[in-house]
C-alpha cells in the first residue's frame, strides 16, 4: 500500500479540530503509541531512507517497512505492515538477524477520518502538536488540505525522525 502524507508545524489545534467536525470527520483513535525503529549496525536502512518499526498501540503490535517512493510535494512511501501477536518475540527475531534498536518513540496520537483520508495530531516530549494528513492520492492529499484551510506551501514532506530532528536543533 502507499503512503502518502504531508505534516504541518505549529498549528491550531482547536481551529483545525473544529473544521475537520464541521466537514463531517470522525474521531478514530485517541491513545498513546510506542515505536522502536530498528537498522542494521552499519545503517544502510537508515541510508536508503527505508523504516523498519515495531509498533505497539495498547494490546496490539504491528510490524511495518516502508520503503521511499519519492519525496516532492509530499512523502510517499511503499508501506507493507502486517500485526504481531509477540511484539518482544519479534524484537528478538530481528535482533536474531542482525537488526538492532536504534530508536524507540512514544506519541500520542488523536485520529480523525475525513473523505477516506487521515488526520492526525501527534504528541511528542519536547515538541510542539504536529499535523499529519494521509490520503490516498497525492489530489485527495491536496484537496482535505484546501478543505482544512491549510496551504501545500506550509506542508513538510518528512518523516516522524526529521520532526523530531528539526525541533532538536
Amino acid at each position: 500500500m502507499k503512503e502518502i502524507e504531508v505534516k504541518f508545524l505549529e498549528i491550531n489545534r482547536e481551529k483545525i479540530i473544529k473544521r475537520i467536525e464541521i466537514l463531517g470527520g470522525e474521531k478514530i483513535f485517541d491513545d498513546d503509541i510506542e515505536s522502536i525503529f530498528f537498522d542494521f549496525e552499519d545503517g544502510r536502512l537508515a541510508k536508503k531512507d527505508i523504516h523498519l518499526r515495531l509498533r505497539r498501540i495498547g494490546s496490539k503490535s504491528f510490524l511495518t517497512v516502508k520503503i521511499p517512493i519519492e519525496k516532492k510535494e509530499a512523502k510517499i512511501k511503499e508501506e507493507y505492515e502486517t500485526k504481531i501477536e509477540d511484539s518482544e518475540t519479534m524484537a528478538k527475531i530481528l535482533n536474531s538477524l542482525g537488526l538492532f534498536e536504534v530508536n524507540r518513540t512514544k506519541k500520542h496520537r488523536t485520529s480523525y477520518i475525513l473523505d477516506g483520508a487521515r488526520i492526525e495530531f501527534d504528541i511528542l516530549d519536547g515538541i510542539p502538536t504536529y499535523l499529519e494528513i494521509e490520503a490516498p492520492s497525492l489530489e485527495m492529499l491536496k484537496k482535505i488540505v484546501k478543505k482544512l484551510e491549510l496551504s501545500m506551501n506550509d506542508a513538510k514532506n518528512w518523516s516522524e525522525r526529521e520532526v523530531i530532528e528539526h525541533y532538536k536543533t
